[in-house]
C-alpha cells in the first residue's frame, strides 16, 4: 500500500522569504511495471537537471542594468514583504517558473514543445499558460492552437507582461483602437490578421497568437523541429489498438503510459508572489482543434492572494511556544486580531477534459478561500485518491483515463497582527495525484533536490527496482556532475 504524501511545512518566523520551487513532467497511468528502468532514469536525470539549472538561476542576483523580469508583488500585495529594502534583485517567480517550463519544452521527454503529442490527424497543437497571485493586471493568461512557437510558455509570459500596457491606465478591458505593429511580417498561416496587441484578452488562439509571438520577438521553429519519433510511435500504436478493438480510446491505454498531461512549475519568490506555469501538447490522439485545461483559467491552473481571519495551526503553536518561554500573555500571543494572507498557485496535469468539467484548479482555490481550509486539504479533496476528479469519471474510472490527474502547488502564508505587523510566515510544497504516478521534482527547506514518480514508501517494496526514487540530491553537486560529464 502506498503511503500518502507528506507536505513540507517549515514555517519561517520572519518576513524574509526563501524562494521555493516544484516542477512536474506529467501524470497518468505510470507504474513500475510499464515504466522501464532506463526510461525512469531519463526522467529522473532530466527533471533534476532542470531543477538544478532553474535553482541556480533563481538564486543568482540580476544585473543592475536589468536582465530578466524582476518584478515583485511590491506594495500591490497585502503581506508587507515587498516593502522591505533589498540590496540585490533576483528573478521573479514568473521568470523562474517559465524558465523551468521552457527547459522542459526543449526536452522531448515531456509532452510540450519539442515533445508535444500528435492529434488523430498527425499534427501538433500546443498550449501554455501562466498565472501570478499578484503583481500583474491580467494575472492569468492562456495561449493555444500553436504550431510554430518554439517555447509556448514564453508567449504566455509575454502576453501577461504586455497586459499592463495593453490595458492602459485603467483596470478594465481596453476597448479602443490600438497602435498597429507596422513591422510585422506576414503570418505563417496565410493572410495576416489584425492583431496589433493582445488587448484585454485572457485567451488567444492560433494565428493571432503566432503573430503576437513574432511581434514580441520570440523564436519560431518549423514543424519538423517538434517531431519526435517516440511520440509518433505512441500515436500510431494507440490508433491501431483502437482500430483492432483492443482499447476503448486512442487517448489512453491500460498497458502503456500515453501522455495526456502537461509539464509545469510553481514558484514562490522572495516577495512571496506565487506563479504557476504550465505547457502541453494536449492528449495523445486528441481531435485536431481540441482545447484543453492547460490554457483555460481555473481548469488546469490557478493562482491568487486572499485573506483569512485568525492564524494557521503552525503559527499558533509556534507563538504559544515562544510565549511560554517568555511568560508572555499579551494579546498578540493569541489569534485575536490576527489575519493570515495567503499566496497560492497550482499547476495541474492529467486528463484535461476532467479538469475542465470540474473547473478543478479554481475549485481548489475556492475551497481553500471560502470554507476556509488549507490549500493542501483542498488539493487532496479535488485530486487525491477518491477525490472529486476521480468521482467525476464515475463507472468509467480505470477504463478511459477520465478523472486521472495530479497537482503541484505552493501555499505561502503571512500572519499579521492588528497593526499590520508581520509576526510569522510559512509555506507548504504540495503534491498530490490519484493515478499511477506523477513525474515531479522539488526543493526542500534546505535547498536539496528531490525526485519522485510514485508515493513515499514505494521504494521499501523488495520488488521495486527503480534506483533513485526519493533520494535527496545536492543541487550544486548534481549540476557540476552533469556539466563535467558533458564536457
Amino acid at each position: 500500500m502506498l503511503l500518502p504524501l507528506r507536505p513540507e511545512d517549515n514555517p519561517q518566523s520572519n518576513a524574509e522569504r526563501k524562494p521555493r520551487l516544484i516542477i512536474h513532467g506529467g501524470a497518468g497511468n505510470i507504474t513500475p511495471s510499464n515504466l522501464p528502468q532506463e526510461r525512469y532514469k531519463e526522467y529522473r536525470q532530466a527533471l533534476l537537471t532542470i531543477l538544478a539549472i532553474t535553482t541556480e538561476y533563481m538564486n543568482k542576483p540580476l544585473p543592475e542594468n536589468g536582465g530578466d523580469d524582476n518584478r515583485s508583488g511590491g506594495d500591490s500585495g497585502k503581506d508587507g514583504v515587498g516593502r522591505r529594502e533589498k540590496k540585490d534583485k533576483y528573478p521573479s517567480s514568473l521568470a523562474v517558473a517559465t524558465r523551468a517550463v521552457s527547459l522542459m519544452e526543449d526536452n522531448p521527454l515531456f509532452n510540450s514543445g519539442h515533445g508535444a503529442v500528435f492529434t488523430r490527424d498527425g499534427v501538433q497543437e500546443m498550449e501554455a499558460s501562466v498565472m501570478v497571485s499578484r503583481g500583474y493586471k491580467k494575472r492569468g493568461v492562456g495561449v493555444m492552437g500553436l504550431s510554430h512557437v518554439r517555447n509556448p510558455i514564453l508567449l504566455a509570459k509575454a502576453v501577461l507582461e504586455h497586459g499592463d500596457e495593453d490595458l492602459g491606465g485603467g483596470n478594465g478591458e481596453h476597448r479602443g483602437p490600438m497602435e498597429s505593429n507596422m513591422n510585422m511580417r506576414d503570418g505563417m498561416c496565410g493572410q495576416e490578421l489584425d492583431a496589433p496587441s493582445a488587448q484585454g484578452h485572457t485567451l488567444i488562439f492560433g494565428q493571432a497568437a503566432e503573430q503576437l509571438a513574432e511581434s514580441y520577438g520570440l523564436e519560431k521553429a518549423p514543424k519538423e523541429y517538434f517531431f519526435d519519433k517516440r511520440r509518433w510511435d505512441e500515436h500510431v500504436r494507440a490508433l491501431e489498438r483502437e482500430k483492432e478493438g483492443e482499447s476503448v480510446t486512442a487517448t489512453w491505454s491500460a498497458e502503456e503510459y500515453l501522455p495526456q498531461g502537461t509539464c509545469g512549475a510553481v514558484c514562490m519568490d522572495r516577495d512571496g508572489v506565487v506563479c504557476c506555469a504550465t505547457s502541453t501538447g494536449g492528449m495523445t490522439n486528441k481531435l485536431t482543434g481540441r482545447i484543453g485545461d492547460t490554457p483555460t483559467v481555473g481548469a488546469g491552473f490557478w493562482a491568487e492572494q486572499f485573506e483569512k481571519k485568525g492564524m494557521p495551526a503552525w503559527a499558533s503553536g509556534r507563538m504559544a511556544s515562544v510565549n511560554r518561554s517568555s511568560n508572555s500573555t499579551s494579546a498578540s500571543s493569541t489569534s485575536m486580531g490576527m489575519t493570515t494572507v495567503v499566496d497560492m498557485g497550482l499547476s495541474g496535469t492529467g486528463n484535461g477534459d476532467s479538469f475542465l468539467r470540474l473547473g478543478a484548479a479554481r475549485q481548489v482555490g475556492a475551497i481553500a478561500r471560502y470554507r476556509p481550509t488549507s490549500v493542501l486539504d483542498a488539493v487532496r479533496e479535488v485530486t487525491g485518491p477518491r477525490g472529486e476528479l476521480q468521482k467525476s469519471a464515475g463507472k468509467r474510472w480505470g477504463e478511459t483515463g477520465e478523472g486521472e490527474g495530479g497537482m503541484i502547488a505552493i501555499e505561502g502564508e503571512v500572519v499579521k497582527d492588528s497593526d499590520e505587523n508581520v509576526v510569522a510566515s510559512g509555506y507548504k510544497i504540495i503534491q498530490e495525484y490519484n493515478c499511477g504516478g506523477m513525474f515531479r521534482a522539488w526543493l526542500d527547506d534546505k535547498g536539496k533536490g528531490h525526485f519522485r514518480v510514485w508515493k513515499e514508501g514505494v521504494e521499501a517494496d523488495p520488488a521495486f527496482k527503480h534506483e533513485g526514487e526519493g533520494v535527496v540530491v545536492n543541487m550544486e553537486d548534481w549540476l557540476y556532475d552533469r556539466q563535467f560529464l558533458s564536457s
